[in-house]
């Protein structure tokens, strides 16, 4: 069998994480059949770090431009695979073999104020009907996520199968004493700090937790420090001026993107990790935490509730009050806290990236029609 997966969103947040694992696996339990990486120039090596069945061939076009609608087509003509799996929602029309599209979540549909422009909502639109009906089979990441596929897109339910993301193993492996001084010094973490770990993106909601870290402070959490971890706090302006108009430049910082291994440590450290998204296809960074056995505070919308089970606080993300509640919640019970590591840990434990990564390989075979179909 011989499969060619797009790695051109190699290393974006999100999408890149999913890639990433899925090649990283499909290595470890598949050495016989034949693997074809769709990459960008800075990429063309990884094939032979994969191992002997992976090779790549460039493409030079850019993520959802006029040009890939073009390149990718010739690519795979080119190199005639079995099966083609987009890990996003493009898929070019003049795709001409059986194809696999992963549909994450369907954002672009639910918050089009967010793209920047009606262009891009009109791409991403028709972009996403389009490989939802063209493609042999849908994969998502959460119920959640398929409910909203079937209401937008109008999908049948047996073309989408859910196959859960999880986290990197790293996470779950506890960082030796020397490690986590060294990052409690770098940053100078003398205090208790509430945690986010995600994009600088309007739906992730970090204004309104702004407000609710105001509100804490207000109810005499006055030591309490917020982290924000990610990209670019230039990304979203309205951010910085919330910080400003509650005179909480002194006690919230934004430390820009980090590795995993500094993150797993920060995680560990926090009194509570802070994720009031307003829409997520899966949410990694809340079953992080929970493997590092930080408290978690979250959304009780989209996948949320489902990815976290009984192990986090959930709280209405459209109202600070009830986020400064949750996280008031966790702060002020030690034996909740204790309660909710345990809980945590065992959540983390039920997603794995070999399971998963081996589900998607049995629906290459079936695609591929190599293997008999089987249930969702």
């Amino acid at each position: 069998m011989r499969v060619a997966i797009d790695a051109r969103k190699l290393h974006d947040f999100g999408i890149g994480t999913y890639t990433r694992n899925l090649l990283r696996h499909l290595a470890r339990i598949d050495q016989d059949n034949e693997y074809i990486l769709l990459c960008h120039e800075p990429d063309v090596g990884i094939g032979a770090h994969l191992g002997p069945n992976f090779r790549t061939t460039l493409v030079r076009a850019e993520n959802y431009s006029v040009r890939e609608q073009f390149q990718v087509p010739w690519v795979l003509h080119r190199e005639r695979p079995d099966v083609f799996h987009a890990p996003h929602y493009v898929l070019p029309p003049a795709v001409r073999c059986k194809s696999i599209v992963t549909i994450h979540d369907c954002i672009h549909l639910m918050f089009p104020q967010y793209l920047p422009n009606r262009a891009a909502y009109l791409y991403a639109k028709a972009s996403m009907w389009s490989a939802a009906r063209r493609s042999h089979k849908i994969l998502t990441v959460s119920e959640a996520s398929k409910r909203d596929i079937i209401r937008l897109l109008n999908v049948p339910a047996d073309k989408i199968v859910v196959v859960y993301n999880a986290i990197d193993e790293r996470f779950g492996v506890a960082p030796s004493d020397d490690a986590v001084e060294r990052i409690r010094e770098r940053y100078q973490l003398d205090r208790p700090f509430v945690l986010y770990v995600g994009n600088i993106k309007p739906h992730k909601n970090l204004v309104r937790l702004v407000e609710a870290f105001d509100q804490l402070r207000a109810r005499g959490f006055v030591d309490l420090t917020l982290l924000i971890i990610g990209d670019e706090i230039s990304k979203l302006p309205a951010l910085r001026r919330a910080v400003h108009s509650h005179k909480l430049h002194k006690h919230v910082r934004f430390l820009g993107y980090l590795p995993d291994e500094t993150l797993a440590i920060l995680y560990r450290l926090s009194a509570a990790f802070a994720f009031p998204s307003l829409y997520e296809g899966f949410g990694l960074p809340p079953l992080e935490a929970m493997a590092c056995g930080a408290p978690v505070v979250t959304s009780n919308v989209s996948s949320l509730p489902e990815v976290t089970g009984d192990a986090a606080v959930l709280v209405d993300p459209y109202d600070p009050a009830s986020i400064a509640d949750g996280l008031a919640t966790v702060l002020r019970d030690p034996a909740l806290g204790t309660q909710m590591r345990t809980r945590g840990f065992a959540r983390a434990r039920e997603f794995s990236w070999e399971r998963s990564v081996a589900r998607t390989w049995e629906i290459y075979k079936e695609v591929a029609g190599h293997v008999e179909p089987t249930s969702a």
